[in-house]
């Protein structure tokens, strides 16, 4: 979810929480998350409530500005799962004993800095984006052009749907749930050492996961490396705005420069950034450990729509 419309009456919405209640629930999600995983997090936040300062629109735009759905009470015995969603952030994470899937995850910013008051210097995405354009720079002539599927942004050559209002370049956002994505770029595999290092880096660095499920993450992403691809649209320059896309079985991430909603600018800028991670394959949201579950915890699995015919197009009826 990105912009403040809720559609839906769902959850607790933790401004209207009395202080205590909202400090219980940042614990339950930092107790899921790495260290850095939780200052995104909290980044996001905080850089919520700026721009609802900058835009004088802090009633819809502020630091607790969000929902938390609990959508089975916690237990260490039984799977259970939370969603905490709102401008800018959407948090899913499935819990079963000492297993935890966090995916999908969206996270962007606008501004992605905040250049003063009292949460002055908080940045997000910049090593997404670093390490994007150096994997990117750092791939020879022939490479890039392969992985380098559309020089603009907004480009002509684009089929009908590959870019919209809403998401942009993202093929992977909201309602987008089994959407069949075509691999497109360049394999990790004819890569170097060194770039296919970059590769798993920016993995790395996007994943919230703790120390050891990131461990075991990272190996299942290596596992795959056969099977990753990495593309590119827009220019590489160091000022250029840019869209990358990184997808094998196990992972999908985009990262992708945005025009202003809230602030002023038409075109894509670098201080714009939405970026979506995905589970590919069935483990979204858990589902592939629920299947595992399913006869134990006899929970009923949620329908999922089947997107047909032009994968660019994204269909939101």
């Amino acid at each position: 979810m990105n912009p403040e419309f809720v559609w839906f009456k769902c959850g607790l919405r933790l401004e209207d929480l009395e202080k205590a209640k909202i400090e219980a629930i940042m614990n339950l999600v930092q107790s899921s998350l790495s260290d850095k995983g939780f200052d995104k997090v909290r980044g996001a936040m905080k850089t919520n409530k700026f721009l609802g300062e900058l835009c004088h629109k802090k009633a819809i735009l502020n630091e607790y500005s969000y929902l938390l759905r609990d959508l089975r009470e916690p237990s260490e015995t039984e799977p259970w799962s939370y969603m905490l969603f709102g401008h800018h952030f959407a948090l899913n994470a499935f819990i079963a004993r000492q297993q935890m899937v966090i995916g999908p995850v969206f996270l962007g910013a606008e501004p992605s800095i905040i250049d003063d008051g009292p949460d002055k210097g908080i940045t997000l995405c910049a090593e997404e984006s670093e390490l994007g354009l150096r994997l990117m720079k750092s791939l020879s002539p022939a490479m890039q052009k392969k992985a380098q599927l559309y020089s603009g942004l907004h480009d002509s050559a684009m089929p009908e749907g590959r870019s919209n209002p809403a998401d942009q370049r993202h093929l992977a956002g909201a309602f987008q749930d089994n959407r069949v994505i075509p691999y497109e770029g360049v394999l990790a595999t004819d890569m170097t050492i060194e770039q296919r290092e970059l590769l798993v880096s920016i993995i790395s660095t996007s994943t919230l996961l703790p120390p050891g499920p990131l461990e075991f993450r990272l190996a299942d992403v290596r596992e795959h490396l056969s099977e990753t691809y990495f593309c590119w649209i827009g220019g590489f320059s160091s000022t250029d705005p840019f869209y990358y896309r990184i997808q094998s079985p196990v992972t999908l991430f985009e990262f992708d420069h945005h025009s202003g909603v809230f602030l002023t600018n038409d075109e894509p800028a670098k201080y714009h950034i939405h970026t979506i991670q995905r589970l590919p394959n069935g483990n979204d949201y858990g589902r592939s450990l629920r299947e595992l579950l399913r006869e134990e915890t006899e929970e009923d699995e949620p329908e999922y729509k089947v997107w047909p015919g032009n994968p660019w197009v994204c269909d939101r009826d």
